[in-house]
């Protein structure tokens, strides 16, 4: 089922999460477990995220540094599959721009679609310091609304190749990335919806939001997208502080504030009692994002599903 169709026939919270693969050459075993442990919470959907190749320098026996282009988390497809297959759950693989032409991007969503896959979420990806290189007749998607508009063309029955007629078309439900605090390499929050409007009116279908921990941020998100006229779902994402480095980390990673109040309480608890503080928070979060009719909670969680648990006992949804 489509996320917009989950969306749609809901009664209850809606309550969706997002992992990672094992790195390359890792043992799916701790996976599983994340897995078990949040599926029991009933989600539509898991998200599942994908990795481009990216540089590694490394040394060589004489002391040198080599470069090397390696794909360190392989398996998004793999995972797709066990996930629908083995849980019987949604899963929205992560489809990107960098380090992909648009021929590999269309391999990869004509397989998702022989697997029955029907959602997608599509992004540009995080530079990885290498760049695809492009053969003769190739090309790449520069930028999100590129890659969306590839997806809806697929959707259409329209494939790379203009000789291909009656072409089967796909049935991809398509989200993209919003930013409560503007994407970093925006100007001006303005300039960055607008740029999510672009996405929109190329046939994107819902929002994810990268994570806040200030309600009011997307609370004026939400208004500030209605307002530029976009009007499809926005789902708020969420992430748990689960240790003291997170209020460096996340700030450095993801251009994001974390608010003093937290800050404050993080910094004087105790390290065996962050998680704690960091439950306690998210359940305010959550609270009162349900309590303002939000169509979905969407928890990045990634490989520890630990806290997430420790969060719906507590919530109990």
């Amino acid at each position: 089922m489509k996320v917009i169709e989950h969306l749609a026939k809901a009664k209850n919270p809606l309550i969706s999460f997002e992992i990672i693969p094992p790195k390359r050459g890792g043992d799916i075993k701790a996976l599983l477990e994340v897995l078990e442990d949040i599926v029991k919470y009933n989600p539509p959907f898991i998200d599942i995220t994908s990795h481009a190749a990216e540089v590694v320098y490394e040394e060589s026996s004489g002391g040198s540094l080599q470069m090397r282009i390696k794909r360190k988390r392989p398996g998004t497809l793999g995972i797709c599959a066990l996930i629908q297959n083995k849980y019987n759950i949604d899963a929205v693989p992560h489809v990107i721009c960098n380090g992909f032409t648009k021929e590999e991007t269309e391999d990869f969503l004509i397989e998702l679609h022989y697997l029955g896959i029907d959602n997608v979420l599509a992004i540009r990806g995080d530079e990885s310091g290498y760049k695809k290189k492009t053969s003769f007749g190739r090309s790449i998607n520069e930028y999100a609304s590129d890659l969306v508009g590839q997806i809806k063309d697929m959707n259409h029955g329209k494939y790379l190749e203009d000789s291909l007629l009656n072409a089967d078309p796909t049935n991809f439900c398509v989200g993209i990335s919003g930013y409560p605090e503007k994407h970093f390499e925006a100007p001006n929050q303005d300039t960055d919806i607008k740029f999510t409007k672009l996405k929109a009116d190329k046939g994107a279908d819902y929002i994810v939001t990268q994570m806040f921990f200030d309600n009011k941020k997307y609370y004026n998100y939400v208004k500030s997208c209605r307002e530029k006229g976009i009007s499809i779902p926005i789902i708020p994402g969420l992430k748990l502080i689960t240790n003291k480095t997170h209020i460096s980390n996340l700030p450095k990673n993801f251009y994001i504030d974390i608010p003093a109040d937290l800050v404050d309480e993080v910094l004087s608890a105790k390290p065996e009692h962050v998680l704690e503080v960091g439950v306690e928070w998210a359940a305010k979060q959550v609270e009162d994002l349900l309590n303002n009719n939000v169509p979905a909670i969407h928890f990045y969680i990634m490989q520890n599903a630990k806290p997430i648990t420790k969060l719906m006992d507590k919530l109990r949804i």
